[in-house]
C-alpha cells in the first residue's frame, strides 16, 4: 500500500507540474517579487562548485538553478534532471546547456560519487519519501561534496502571520487561476508549504541521512529556507 500511495502521489505531482509548466517561471517571479532569483544565486554560491566540477540540479524544472551554476562557474559540467517532461521542454530552448536528464528523485539514474554538488529548488516538499530522496542525493555525491536545497518552510507565528496567510491562501491561488487557469495547483503549493517540515526538523533529517556541517537560513519572513550539508 505504501508504494501505491507513493506512486499515486508522484503521478499527481507530475500531472500538476505538467499543467502549469508554461507559466511556472512567471508565477514564481510574481509570487516572490523576483526574490527567487536572488535565492538561487545564493544556493549556487553555497554549493562551492569548483572549476570544471560536476553539479546536479535535481527537480530542475525549467533549469533556473542549472543556468545559474553555469553563469557562476562557466566551466562546470551541469546536469538538469526532472521527472516532468513538460517542465524540461519549457526550459530547454533557453540555452544549449545544461545537459537534461529524465530522473526520479527516489531512484536516480546516476552512479555513486558522480557529482561535486547536488542542488534543488522546491523539490523536497514534493517528494513522497524524503528519506529515500536524501539517501539518493548523498549516494551520487563525491566525498566532500555539498548538498544545497532551497524550499518552503512553515513560518512561525508573528505580527505578519495574517499577511502571510493572505498571500499564501488568497493571492497565490488567484494568481495561479488567472495566469494558468489552474487554481488547484496553486492551492496545493501553499498548503504544501504549511504542511512541510519546519527548517529545524529538515536540518535534523539531513543529519540523520548522514550529512555533516548541516545548516540553514530562513528567508522571506520565514516562509523559505536554504539548507545545506556535506558528505564526508
Amino acid at each position: 500500500m505504501a508504494n501505491l500511495d507513493r506512486d499515486a502521489h508522484a503521478r499527481s505531482v507530475q500531472g500538476m507540474f505538467t499543467r502549469i509548466a508554461s507559466r511556472y517561471d512567471l508565477i514564481n517571479r510574481l509570487m516572490t517579487a523576483g526574490q527567487d532569483q536572488r535565492w538561487r544565486r545564493e544556493v549556487i554560491r553555497r554549493a562551492g562548485l569548483p572549476a570544471g566540477g560536476r553539479l546536479l540540479d535535481l527537480g530542475a524544472g525549467t533549469g533556473d538553478l542549472a543556468r545559474e551554476a553555469l553563469r557562476q562557474v562557466p566551466s562546470a559540467q551541469v546536469t538538469a534532471a526532472d521527472f516532468t517532461l513538460a517542465m524540461m521542454l519549457a526550459g530547454k530552448p533557453r540555452s544549449p546547456q545544461p545537459d537534461w536528464s529524465a530522473a526520479d528523485a527516489l531512484r536516480l539514474p546516476f552512479p555513486e560519487a558522480a557529482f561535486d554538488s547536488v542542488v534543488s529548488g522546491f523539490l523536497l516538499r514534493n517528494v513522497s519519501d524524503l528519506r529515500a530522496a536524501l539517501a539518493e542525493q548523498r549516494r551520487v555525491l563525491k566525498p566532500g561534496g555539498c548538498l544545497v536545497a532551497l524550499d518552503t518552510t512553515p513560518p512561525g507565528r508573528s505580527l505578519l502571520t495574517p499577511f502571510i496567510n493572505l498571500h499564501l491562501h488568497t493571492i497565490i491561488p488567484a494568481l495561479g487561476r488567472w495566469l494558468t487557469g489552474d487554481r488547484q495547483a496553486y492551492t496545493y503549493l501553499p498548503n504544501s508549504t504549511e504542511h512541510f517540515l519546519r527548517a529545524e526538523v529538515l536540518a535534523a533529517r539531513l543529519s540523520e541521512a548522514g550529512f555533516h556541517q548541516v545548516g540553514f537560513r530562513r528567508l522571506m519572513f520565514g516562509t523559505i529556507a536554504i539548507h545545506w550539508g556535506r558528505k564526508d
